[in-house]
């Protein structure tokens, strides 16, 4: 994961942000570190659950199995939080996140998560459509770093 500590934001075919909000912070005065993976998952839902175009199949939901996680510096508030987001893989049911946060043209975290098509009923893994993978192809992190 140390290699994503080279990408930019621009770097990265998905870009959002969300706004650092005064309950975000702890007693020392800066974002409480599980408020990170709020920004990130931000980053992820406008993908996956975009209500255009949802990439999950009836009946279906996406569940995270893995996130691996580094905190790099404070987010301060107040201020926003720039969310770069990529898939590095794609699997029978599985799609790989790379992800950077940046506060003030900041690398403050990265992260790498695993998520997983389920159908709601069986609570199983379900295999990606190809109209999913197909979506999901063109937002592949475009760089060796991966």
């Amino acid at each position: 994961m140390s290699q994503l500590k080279s990408l930019r934001f621009e770097d990265y075919p998905i870009r959002t942000f969300d706004k650092v909000r005064y309950s975000d912070t702890d007693r020392q005065g800066h974002i409480n570190n599980a408020v990170f993976s709020v920004f990130l998952e931000t980053g992820r839902v406008e993908l996956l659950y975009n209500p255009e175009k949802p990439l999950y199949d009836k009946d279906s939901s996406f569940v995270i199995v893995n996130i691996n996680l580094s905190l790099l510096s404070e987010i301060k508030w107040p201020g926003t939080v720039e969310i770069g987001s990529a898939v590095s893989k794609l699997g029978n049911s599985s799609i790989n996140f790379v992800q950077g946060l940046y506060q003030n043209n900041q690398l403050v975290a990265t992260a790498e998560t695993i998520i997983v098509h389920v159908d709601n009923t069986t609570k199983r893994s379900k295999p990606l459509s190809q109209e999913t993978r197909n979506l999901l192809n063109q937002y592949i992190l475009k760089t060796e770093i991966i």
